[in-house]
């Protein structure tokens, strides 16, 4: 039985559909803080302080952080599909009530649960796509997530450029009308697909898996080198705190804390407060119209777009490390570069300082968006075994989450009261990454899952870490 089309693998459409809820994702990121500058939506909430409005944006990270780190606990024992549809069910029903809110305390219950629902389907997006995808491509299909986040978006800002043009409160609700329809078509399409093959092992149902590996379209010699050599039972034999312990034995323990390091401290960066107060950042620098920024927003939303493209495609020719490595270069530099502009006063509504500043944003968001964003989640994902993968991989993203929403709280304030603070700290951050994954990353590049972890568990054995 073929998964939907004879001539595109199956495990190539089913990677396909679940990147739409990095879209989902990318779209609120794109749109939220655009949103709360528009007229009309403070003539229906009114004017929120610099905290009240980084609460309000921030509010979806930190609702998804707590069930980001059981997600994974749950995908063991119910299947990584029932709690993927789960949360994209949570998702729609988040972006109706944010659609319909006349008061702020319905538009932020709208933020907590489409937070919850994010937490719980997009911590195992990756896991799932790892699972399901043949490891000479594994790299370019977990990564389509974050390039379905780069289309969200783009997506996200240029409908309020458009939107807020509408006349009446439809210029803010429109966004999200749209980020309803897309998480109903997530939700209702994720029934169809088919579970993963690796987690129908675990618990016994082998027959059932052999049924998924050819919906997948996944050849027999293939199967047996990705998906069918015997495998250690999944961390939900046990309970949540004792999964957590074990993720943390000596055994997964380098695995673990590097995951949880790398998603974590590649969102301290400050990628999140790039995209959520784009607006805000380029009306700072000195572009002079709300209009004019959030087109300024857009042209950096089609740019990271645009440069997603080849990251993507590449993810499984450019080595994994490199990609730490040189964006940590890149993204350091800018930030750097920009806060050393502020700080000496040197920008200004006129003068060569503030394109500066334009260009040095732009250039973060395209290594952000061509190096971490890519590496990140594939290498957090691949490096786990299966036994402990969903575990490790919801922590991960919990921290994640966390790290998000901090940067996204913490951001409007920085800026708010100083223009060079927060760029010091994000490059600063960034530096500090760059160190850690010299020296602590092995390449995995092209690799099959059982051997990466072979490849740690020689590594766990030595008494101390080379890069």
């Amino acid at each position: 039985m073929q998964f939907f089309s004879k001539k595109i693998p199956g495990y190539a459409l089913a990677s396909i559909f679940v990147a739409l809820g990095g879209i989902l994702n990318g779209f609120d990121t794109g749109s939220v803080g655009a949103v709360t500058e528009m007229p009309s939506y403070i003539e229906t909430f009114g004017h929120l302080s610099p905290t009240m409005r980084g609460f309000t944006v921030s509010l979806i990270m930190l609702c998804g952080a707590i069930p980001a780190t059981v997600a994974g606990h749950l995908a063991d024992r119910f299947g990584r599909l029932r709690i993927m549809i789960a949360g994209a069910i949570l998702c729609t029903i988040g972006c109706v009530l944010e659609c319909a809110a006349f008061h702020l305390w319905l538009f932020l219950i709208g933020r907590a649960l489409m937070g919850i629902g994010q937490g719980f389907a997009l911590t195992n997006v990756g896991v799932y796509i790892c699972e399901i995808a043949p490891s000479r491509s594994r790299g370019k299909f977990v990564s389509l997530p974050r390039f379905g986040a780069a289309i969200g978006v783009c997506i996200g800002y240029f409908s309020c450029y458009g939107s807020i043009h509408i006349d009446g409160n439809m210029s803010w609700r429109l966004p999200y009308l749209l980020q309803a329809a897309l998480s109903t078509l997530w939700a209702a399409g994720s029934f169809f697909l088919p579970e993963s093959p690796r987690w129908l092992i675990q618990h016994g149902r082998r027959s059932q898996a052999m049924q998924e590996l050819e919906k997948l379209n996944f050849e027999k010699a293939e199967a047996e080198k990705d998906v069918l050599r015997p495998i250690e039972n999944a961390a939900s034999e046990v309970g949540v705190l004792e999964g957590l312990h074990l993720i943390f034995t000596r055994q997964y323990r380098l695995q673990t804390c590097l995951a949880v390091f790398i998603l974590s401290f590649i969102q301290l960066s400050g990628i999140d407060g790039v995209l959520y107060y784009a607006p805000t950042i380029f009306a700072q620098a000195g572009i002079p119209s709300q209009t004019a920024s959030f087109l300024a927003s857009g042209v950096s939303a089609i740019l990271m777009l645009a440069f997603s493209i080849p990251a993507t495609l590449c993810a499984d020719k450019w080595g994994r490390r490199t990609s730490a490595i040189w964006g940590g270069i890149i993204l350091s530099g800018s930030m750097l570069l920009i806060g050393s502009l502020y700080a000496a006063n040197a920008v200004h509504s006129y003068g060569a300082a503030r394109w500066v500043v334009i260009v040095s944003v732009f250039v973060f968001a395209i290594g952000y968006v061509s190096t971490w964003a890519v590496f990140g989640k594939i290498y957090a994902s691949e490096i786990q075994p299966t036994k402990t993968r969903a575990t490790t991989n919801s922590m991960a993203t919990g921290g994640s989450f966390a790290a998000n929403w901090l940067v996204a709280f913490a951001a409007p304030i920085f800026l708010a009261r100083s223009a060079y603070g927060a760029y010091f700290l994000f490059g600063a951050i960034a530096l500090l990454t760059l160190v850690v994954l010299a020296t602590c990353m092995r390449e995995t590049r092209g690799q099959s899952l059982e051997d990466i972890q072979a490849l740690f568990a020689q590594r766990s054995a030595r008494p101390s870490i080379r890069g």
